[in-house]
This record gives structure tokens, C-alpha cells and sequence, in this order.
């Protein structure tokens, strides 16, 4: 007869810790392993789990980092096209890296795990997001902390128990004050509900509140505890910035890099998922950012802009487009 042993025990067993266990049992990786009630339990003769992170280590190959969070508009199908932008050796070669629009960090993430910029500097208007870059850099361990205890509450529910936890957060992040208290907290309900909500939009109405509801994902990831440590490593030489792509004028120069992915230009007066903050992306901001870019192309840094899905635009290249 089979027999069972605890979540605790398999950690005393393998000499690793019950969270770890925990992690690996939400990511499928411990055969026959379930949940009863709000515990894992898992057969007495499950073999542990081969670590990735140590094979990747001893292998040495570069860390593979990808987006913490889904975000409408990214951009990783367009990483080959601009990494053939990024000149690595010889005169050309970049030392300053900009993304003032940063969104989910598809290109930065990818940058960061392949190029040795000296300086680096992302922004982004929305606060929210901002914040859980800041946590995850500076406190990812209180994030991970909560992430995790959240999906160990949420994936056995069903899918009513799953509501009214999905909407209890989405309450929770619309009435809790962003403040350097709450850092940690509001950044673990925004990812949250960006790996919940539907289509993992980030949309808010009139008064600021987020208000997209769940989506319909059979076992989401919530918690992705090695990629936000590998994120928080990279992140310790980057200055992230929250406000608008206009301040990193004073950042840029002839040795920077610098590429921007407005959101999308509104079709109608409907269109609801254009931007990622209360205010539209109108005709009047596409003039600005036109004039914004005239500026920094003064200065020989090398910009790409993308202007929709696919087409990407080049200032400072010898053969612009």
C-alpha cells in the first residue's frame, strides 16, 4: 500500500526547504504528489526532483530570465529583429542601455541575461508596476513569501472558491494606498492578478481602479520563485524610475541604446485596452513623443521605435529605416 509523508517530512528527507517543496509540487515536478485540504502530501518513495537551478550554475550557461508578469503590447516575438540592432564588440559597441516605456521588460529581461551594459535605466508611468519592479529588486524574499501563500491558497479551490479569492485581492489592491509600507503587499496582488485576471490585461477605469476580472487558467503560476530571485539579481545596477519617458532625457547620450514601445494609438473612442493608465495614448501624445525623439536623436544615441504589433522604426543607424 502506498504510503505518504508530509510536505515538512520530504523536506528533512531531501534537506531542502518545505517552501522549495511546496514549489515544486505547484509546478507538477514530484510524481503523485496532491493537495488534501491546504497541504501537500506526497508518496514516501518520490525521488527528488533534480534541481534546474544547480545544473544551470554548474553547466555555466547564461541565466534565463524572462517577464515576471503578461502585459499587453509585448514584445518578445520582435527579440531576434532587435538584438541584431545591439552592436557587442568593435567601435560601435553601446555602454548605456534606456527603456523609458518598459511595460513587462521582454527586451530588458533578455539584455540583462546577454549583454554587459554599464548603465542601465527603465521607467514606466504606471506605479503599480514600478513598484513590483522596486520590491522584487530590493525585498523579493517578502514577495515570494506572500506569492507563494497565495498560490497555495488559490490553486485548490474550486472554481467558485477561486472567485471569490480572485475578487477579495482585486478588492484588497483597489483600497490598499501604495506606500512604501505597503510595498511588498501591493506588489504581490498585482502579480497576482496579472497571472489570474483575464488575458493578464492590466486595464483601469475613470478612478484609477483596476477592474478586469478573472480569467479562466487551469493551474497559473503565481509564485515563480527562481525567476524572480534571477530578476532581483539583475536588477541591483538598474535604475528604475517611475514617471514619464521624458525624464530620461538627462540619461541619454551618444553611447546609449535607447528603445521605446508607446502603447498602441487608439482606433476608436471604445478602444479599452490602448493603455495601461487612465489616460489615452492620443494624437496629441504621439506629437510629443515625435518631439521627444528629435531631441535624443540629436545626441548620435541609437533609438528604436516600435509604432504598432511589427514595425519597427531606427534613428542613429546607418541604414534607418
Amino acid at each position: 500500500m502506498l504510503s505518504f509523508i508530509s510536505a515538512k517530512e520530504a523536506a528533512e528527507k531531501w534537506n531542502i526547504s518545505q517552501r522549495r517543496v511546496a514549489i515544486l509540487c505547484s509546478e507538477n515536478r514530484i510524481v503523485g504528489a496532491m493537495m488534501v485540504g491546504n497541504m501537500w502530501i506526497i508518496p514516501g518513495n518520490a525521488e527528488k526532483p533534480i534541481d534546474k537551478r544547480t545544473v544551470r550554475r554548474e553547466k555555466g550557461h547564461p541565466v534565463t530570465i524572462k517577464p515576471f508578469v503578461k502585459w499587453v503590447g509585448g514584445k518578445g516575438q520582435l527579440i531576434d529583429e532587435l538584438e541584431k540592432m545591439l552592436p557587442s564588440t568593435g567601435e560601435k559597441v553601446l555602454t548605456k542601455y534606456c527603456e523609458p516605456m518598459v511595460g513587462g521588460g521582454a527586451l530588458l529581461f533578455n539584455v540583462l541575461s546577454k549583454y554587459n551594459f554599464t548603465e542601465l535605466y527603465i521607467s514606466d508611468i504606471n506605479p503599480e508596476l514600478i513598484n513590483a519592479y522596486n520590491v522584487i529588486k530590493r525585498n523579493v524574499a517578502e514577495l515570494i513569501a506572500r506569492l507563494m501563500e497565495m498560490q497555495m491558497v488559490f490553486l485548490p479551490m474550486d472554481e467558485n472558491g477561486r472567485k471569490f479569492y480572485y475578487y477579495s485581492i482585486r478588492d484588497k489592491f483597489n483600497s490598499v494606498e501604495l506606500t512604501e509600507a505597503t510595498s511588498a503587499e501591493k506588489a504581490a496582488y498585482f502579480i497576482f492578478l496579472n497571472k489570474t485576471c483575464f488575458n493578464g490585461l492590466y486595464r483601469v477605469n475613470r478612478k484609477g481602479q483596476f477592474n478586469v476580472p478573472m480569467g479562466a487558467y487551469k493551474n497559473p503560476t503565481i509564485c515563480d520563485e527562481e525567476n524572480l530571485l534571477n530578476i532581483s539579481k539583475v536588477l541591483q545596477n538598474v535604475t528604475i524610475v517611475c514617471g514619464d519617458y521624458s525624464l530620461s532625457k538627462e540619461f541619454i547620450d551618444k553611447n546609449t541604446f535607447v528603445y521605446l514601445d508607446p502603447p498602441y494609438r487608439p482606433i476608436s473612442e471604445t478602444s479599452a485596452f490602448t493603455s495601461y493608465n487612465a489616460d489615452a495614448f492620443d494624437d496629441e501624445q504621439q506629437i510629443r513623443l515625435a518631439h521627444f525623439i528629435d531631441t535624443i536623436n540629436k545626441t548620435g544615441a541609437k533609438i528604436v521605435l516600435r509604432k504598432d504589433n511589427k514595425e519597427l522604426k531606427t534613428y542613429g543607424f546607418t541604414n534607418a529605416s
